[in-house]
């Protein structure tokens, strides 16, 4: 059964959803999401200072725009997370998931770095990508401007997120910018909606398995990238090397075994992986840690996670 708290998320995140205008395309959905998640964003954390950056993107030659959550108690170099948000590629920012960025920031008194990278259809893969690994590099090379220790900076990213957190560490790795750690949370892995998972959570809720062919074409118009590892990390040729993960899925989500798949595929490698499987919760589940114990105890588990293997 879902977990009775969650039920609750989701009558107000659906009232909420419930006056997106009928046909709204990719702009009208982004416009909507960031007024949704401003109206059910919890209190800032105190100590917590934000600013803005540009980071140009060598690939492009366009900036991308990055938030940067910083522990005003800070007294030297700290460990760092450069964060990607979920939304499917299309849709979400780092206003959007300022929740679990400046959470993070707070709980580990760490900074973090949330990515505006770019959004699908009209900047479809690998943009996003591109900007991911530009941040991680920027990240590094200015750590001593940033007050980042650069042997502590790890990646992560949820759903959408976590699919450009585990292709950049396939960029990245062997590399002198590679991330020393990955936090995954329902990480998109896979293009194949095959698995069982698919099938028992096909209607959700939050994200549903109907929707995912046209979501995948957006970011993928090109049938060809979704099969190569950039785009769907499960398929690499080979997955050693890559820094210790951190899995998050949930229990009811259709993306539930791709992860379980990825995590095996990583410890088959060598690579250390701790697999949360997210008993009783949904994809997004983060979005209800407000709500539910049991997200904020996994939250929780994540930070201590980071601080112990990045810190």
């Amino acid at each position: 059964m879902i977990h009775t708290d969650i039920q609750r998320f989701l009558t107000d995140w659906d009232a909420a959803w419930s006056t997106l205008p009928p046909g709204a395309g990719p702009t009208g959905r982004r416009a909507h999401f960031e007024a949704v998640a401003a109206r059910m964003r919890e209190p800032h954390p105190p100590g917590i200072t934000t600013q803005e950056h540009g980071v140009e993107v060598p690939e492009t030659g366009q900036p991308v725009r990055v938030r940067v959550f910083r522990p005003e108690a800070s007294s030297g170099p700290v460990p760092a997370l450069v964060y990607m948000h979920g939304g499917a590629w299309m849709q979400g920012s780092p206003e959007t998931h300022w929740d679990i960025t400046a959470g993070l920031a707070a709980a580990n008194q760490q900074i973090v770095i949330s990515i505006d990278y770019a959004l699908a259809p009209e900047r479809p893969f690998p943009n996003a990508l591109h900007d991911t690994v530009a941040v991680v590099r920027w990240a590094q090379d200015q750590a001593p401007t940033l007050g980042i220790r650069p042997d502590a900076i790890a990646i992560g990213g949820d759903s959408a997120g976590g699919n450009l957190a585990a292709a950049a560490t396939l960029v990245l790795r062997g590399t002198p910018h590679a991330p020393c750690a990955q936090l995954l949370v329902y990480p998109a892995v896979s293009f194949n909606t095959d698995r069982p998972s698919h099938t028992e959570n096909a209607n959700g809720p939050l994200v549903t398995v109907a929707s995912m062919a046209a979501v995948n074409a957006m970011y993928c118009p090109n049938p060809a990238d979704l099969l190569t590892p950039l785009a769907a990390p499960l398929l690499a040729q080979s997955h050693a090397g890559l820094p210790p993960a951190f899995i998050a899925v949930a229990q009811y989500d259709p993306l539930r075994d791709e992860g379980i798949a990825y995590a095996e595929a990583l410890q088959a490698a060598g690579v250390p992986v701790h697999l949360d499987r997210g008993e009783g919760l949904i994809h997004g589940y983060l979005r209800a840690k407000a709500y539910c114990e049991p997200v904020q105890t996994r939250f929780a588990h994540m930070a201590a996670w980071l601080k112990s293997t990045a810190g």
